[in-house]
């Protein structure tokens, strides 16, 4: 294992641990814990609907969590800026919808998203905390509470929990698909074998990724803006991709589905506005498929105009890795397990591009691990 000179770096490469020590808090063997299912069986209402509520990187959480639950269990649901749930309607508003409510906060005492929590207690709506923290003031104060198994994180830029929260919720639509009849004993088992496997395929592939982000970051460390681009489950890892790099090296730069470049942000790109484009595939999934040769298309486009792309691809790729500047490989996973392989290269990149600046990459200006009362305006 390399020197690890950072807080930052030395939680990425916790991640295959975090990850282990997460599942086993939820999964028996090939299967569902019962007592975990019991719990659950709890909080979901009839309407089917779910409301998630969150901020900064657990808002990208929640953006997965969304289609996850969304295509696997056939749910309804929306998620929020807890800064903006937590104040939409003033004291006396009644919301005519009846959703589950799910906060998501990597500490559990950030106080936009302790204040969600309290307004969807107030309007008597089931809440469900994912934290971090079991003691957290979240965790407790929610009716439920799902922990991470993280462990203590340190670096502010947030790295092994967010892998855990999207582990989690992984495991929330494995819970909710058994619950709904929606996905049989040998799905899950089938979904839990891969959930299994996929730490230790992180793992193998940290050292290759850390030394390629450490090559890419010396060679955009000019770049004035990043866009980086997804499509469905993985708009959610473009967008903590460019949060990432934000808050680690003071870069700029933004998330966006791919389909939306042509709809303005295009007329940025040039050689100071690199692209960072989300191209996985999962070949045995007809619409990931769909989405991938519509991502090939705006790449072959991205290739005539002269764009300098960072692709982020299968490892077998060759015709992604064609049409890019640079090509970071991905091991074969499912279409909702990819983004948990995706976004630690983009972690690696935005820690390297940190160095490249000269950031204290562990404490970023203006930024705390939790935001809390007083820093709130």
């Amino acid at each position: 294992m390399p020197t690890l000179a950072h807080e930052m770096l030395r939680e990425i490469y916790e991640q295959p641990d975090a990850l282990v020590r997460t599942l086993d808090l939820y999964l028996a063997g090939d299967g569902l814990k019962p007592e975990v299912a019991a719990r659950l069986a709890d909080w979901p209402g009839p309407t089917g609907e779910i409301l998630i509520a969150a901020s900064g990187s657990s808002r990208h959480s929640g953006l997965y969590g969304e289609i996850l639950l969304e295509d696997l269990c056939g749910l309804a649901v929306d998620v929020e800026y807890a800064s903006e749930y937590s104040c939409r309607g003033g004291p006396g508003y009644i919301d005519l919808r009846h959703p589950s409510v799910l906060v998501l906060s990597q500490s559990g005492e950030t106080s936009d998203t302790l204040a969600a929590l309290q307004e969807a207690r107030r309007q008597k709506h089931r809440t469900l905390a994912i934290t971090n923290v079991a003691a957290s003031t979240m965790a407790t104060g929610a009716d439920l509470s799902m922990p991470l198994g993280a462990g203590p994180e340190k670096a502010i830029p947030a790295t092994k929990s967010f892998t855990c929260q999207l582990a989690v919720l992984y495991l929330l639509a494995l819970y909710e698909g058994a619950r709904l009849g929606r996905m049989d004993a040998s799905a899950i088992a089938a979904h839990t074998r891969e959930l299994r496997a996929l730490p230790a395929l992180l793992g193998a592939e940290l050292d290759a990724w850390r030394d390629q982000a450490a090559s890419l970051a010396r060679r955009y460390s000019s770049a004035a803006t990043f866009l980086y681009l997804g499509r469905g489950i993985h708009y959610a890892i473009a967008r903590e991709g460019a949060l990432k790099l934000k808050e680690s090296s003071y870069v700029h730069a933004e998330g966006y589905p791919v389909g939306e470049l042509k709809h303005g942000p295009n007329a940025l790109v040039s050689e100071r506005v690199p692209l960072v484009v989300l191209a996985t595939v999962d070949r045995e999934l007809e619409a990931s498929v769909m989405r991938y040769e519509k991502t090939i298309h705006l790449l072959r486009e991205m290739k005539a105009q002269g764009a300098r792309v960072i692709g982020v691809a299968n490892q077998d790729d060759e015709e992604v890795a064609a049409l890019v500047a640079d090509c970071i490989p991905i091991p074969a996973a499912s279409e909702y397990l990819l983004p948990l392989l995706e976004v630690v290269p983009l972690q690696l990149f935005a820690y390297f591009m940190a160095l490249e600046h000269g950031v204290d990459v562990d404490r970023p200006r203006n930024l705390s691990k939790a935001v809390v009362e007083d820093q709130l305006t």
